[in-house]
């Protein structure tokens, strides 16, 4: 019998490896507006939004004062962080663009906008909002068919 994960299945958290705990905590609080729930020692930090425990790990356990991952290898891609509504993305953009932090993309996927950057370890970082789902485009058997368009970020930065 073929195991499905339950509908209702959340990702709980993300745990990165991170090079220098200070200045990552900075770029996830300050950059990211995540509050900095517990720190475990010099080595490990524990961040989120709203209270919650922990959404983001940080530690240096095995990378401190490490370079960056290889472009090149097997790893995270990314993390994303979902966003309520539009304008809640566009406080984040105008948040992200404050910092001078470097869009690396910007993309209408039909059923998301997203923006893509990194973080100083060059972690991928996705901020998105979802559509509704019956405003999600498909084809006419019904099948989800994402894209892959520009997106505005004048008219996403207006509303925010």
């Amino acid at each position: 019998m073929t195991y499905t994960a339950p509908d209702d299945l959340v990702i709980g958290h993300v745990h990165l490896k991170v090079t220098d705990l200070e200045r990552a905590i900075s770029f996830y609080r300050d950059v990211l507006g995540l509050e900095l729930q517990q720190r475990y020692g010099s080595q490990a930090a524990f961040l989120s939004a709203g209270g919650y425990h922990h959404h983001l790990g940080l530690n240096t356990w095995e990378s401190a004062g490490a370079g960056p991952a290889p472009k090149r290898a097997a790893g995270l891609y990314h993390v994303a962080f979902l966003y309520p509504d539009r304008s809640s993305l566009a406080r984040a953009l105008a948040q992200v663009i404050a910092h001078d932090v470097q869009l690396e993309g910007a993309a209408d996927h039909g059923v998301s906008e997203a923006l893509y950057f990194s973080d100083p370890d060059g972690n991928g970082i996705e901020l998105y909002r979802d559509r509704k789902p019956a405003d999600w485009p498909r084809d006419a058997a019904g099948q989800l068919r994402m894209i892959n368009a520009p997106l505005d970020l004048d008219a996403l930065l207006a509303e925010a």
